[in-house]
């Protein structure tokens, strides 16, 4: 590893970036009586961005709601919120915050601290980035795309049903990932 980005950033500018909540999605998938994915989103997020002069200097913060997740099925939706999944009401939001960025082989790693239902474990997003522009508003935008995959089952996410045909209800692994379109701040 180096601290020397080795890849430029064509449009690459350095401040603080908000995300952009109406082109921007936290989804995630998982595997379902282990023959398919369900797949699910959080409709309240936030981020916000601090591009360095330094991409490698650069850092996030970033929450979304647990009370907003959808996975297109009402009732689903409600157990998930319930203490056998997420407790929403003690655990109200998902937070990750940043430790570091790595080049790695010209692709970038984000790494950090993520934080669900009170238990925060290490995790790396890698980021892919769309690139840097102007829209018809005068703003400037960054896009991005980044992607992770945990263990449920270390962030205390625990509940699962036998299935009579063998094998259990839910899978552990949960790939997270995220669609990004920020808008760098006007100061």
């Amino acid at each position: 590893m180096s601290d020397i980005i080795t890849t430029e950033i064509p449009g690459y500018k350095a401040g603080t970036w908000t995300i952009d909540p109406t082109h921007s999605e936290v989804g995630f998938s998982i595997r379902h009586i282990m023959i398919s994915k369900v797949k699910g989103k959080f409709e309240q997020f936030n981020a916000t961005f601090v591009t360095a002069p330094n991409p490698l200097d650069s850092t996030v913060t970033a929450s979304a709601v647990v009370a907003s997740i959808n996975t297109n099925e009402p009732n689903r939706d409600g157990h998930l919120r319930t203490g056998d999944f997420f407790d929403a009401e003690t655990y109200p939001t998902i937070d990750f915050v940043s430790t570091g960025v790595r080049q790695v082989k010209g692709d970038f790693l984000v790494d950090g601290d993520l934080t669900i239902k009170g238990v925060t474990k290490p995790v790396t997003f890698e980021f892919e980035f769309g690139g840097f522009g102007g829209d018809p508003y005068g703003n400037y935008k960054a896009g991005a795309s980044a992607r992770t995959e945990i263990n449920r089952e270390d962030f205390g996410l625990t509940y699962n049903a036998a299935l009579e045909t063998g094998g259990v209800l839910l899978g552990e692994k949960v790939t997270i990932t995220l669609e990004l379109q920020a808008v760098l701040n006007q100061d």
